[in-house]
């Protein structure tokens, strides 16, 4: 019996989120600042003689052939000569619709793991060109370093000079669709274009804000909340608001001081993928 391999799939935030346009096909032209958190899911992989998948436990609402593991590793598998099968255990931590790239991050683990466990032996632009088919956020996972983004989110540059503050994350009880945020008339499309220099000193915005604040209330009401204590943002497109402090007891005891009924975490800032450091440490 083969034996387990377990991964991490950490969170990402966007630290900040700026959308220059909307092209012809209907994708927004965007610029963002990437960077993981040491707080994350976590898939563990046994290869098996034949070339069945298997994944465990169910994920509620979602079918086995649309979840971005599985299609992660159909596309490894179509790519391969030889049968390749894989029974995966999925520790589901991220919330679903929060932006903090639960799903991408899943994904991009899967990628990893299975070329080093099926010997596919395929580049990192490769799996990064496979990420880019099942999710704009799938790449900057695959690449594993924080990363100033542009295009769609695929033109990446890693940015290792970042400082790596710890976080305090409230995650409203909500589900933001993507696509109804991006549809919005009120959503702002014209930002002009930053760098990577301004970038890094936090002064970006997010600029989904305001419509999720508006179209889900719940999330305006942590941010306001959260203001009182240390600038707030909202990550991605998703439900997630975060806040950086200089220590963990600092995050923590902010933490505390919120109503007992909002879901916190602290996370440390960290400009490479646990993954990475698992998957390809020294041997």
């Amino acid at each position: 019996m083969a034996d387990w391999l377990t991964v991490p799939a950490p969170a990402k935030l966007n630290l900040m989120l700026h959308i220059l346009g909307q092209r012809e096909d209907g994708y927004h032209e965007l610029q963002t600042l990437f960077q993981f958190l040491d707080y994350g899911d976590e898939l563990s992989f046994r290869i098996r003689g034949d070339d069945q998948l298997t994944l465990s436990p169910d994920i509620k609402g979602v079918d086995f052939e649309d979840n971005l593991i599985i299609r992660a590793a159909r596309a490894l598998q179509a790519l391969s000569d030889k049968p390749c099968g894989v029974d995966i255990q999925l520790n589901k931590v991220l919330p679903m619709g929060g932006g903090l790239g639960g799903g991408s991050s899943d994904a991009a683990t899967t990628l990893l793991a299975l070329n080093q466990l099926w010997q596919l032996q395929l580049s990192e632009d490769a799996l990064a060109d496979i990420g880019l088919r099942l999710g704009a956020d799938v790449p900057v996972f695959v690449r594993g370093q924080a990363a100033f983004a542009e295009g769609v989110g695929e033109k990446l540059t890693p940015t290792p000079e970042l400082d790596e503050p710890w976080y305090l994350v409230v995650v409203p009880q909500v589900h933001v669709n993507t696509g109804k945020i991006f549809s919005n008339k009120c959503l702002t499309r014209d930002t002009p274009a930053t760098n990577i220099r301004t970038a890094l000193r936090r002064e970006g915005n997010n600029d989904c804000q305001a419509v999720v604040s508006m179209l889900y209330p719940e999330v305006g009401k942590a941010l306001n909340l959260l203001n009182n204590f240390s600038p707030a943002k909202l990550t991605g497109t998703g439900a997630c608001i975060f806040s950086s402090f200089g220590s963990e007891a600092e995050a923590t005891t902010v933490s505390g001081q919120l109503p007992a009924e909002y879901v916190t975490f602290v996370a440390k800032g960290i400009n490479q993928s646990p993954a990475h450091k698992v998957l390809f440490r020294p041997s």
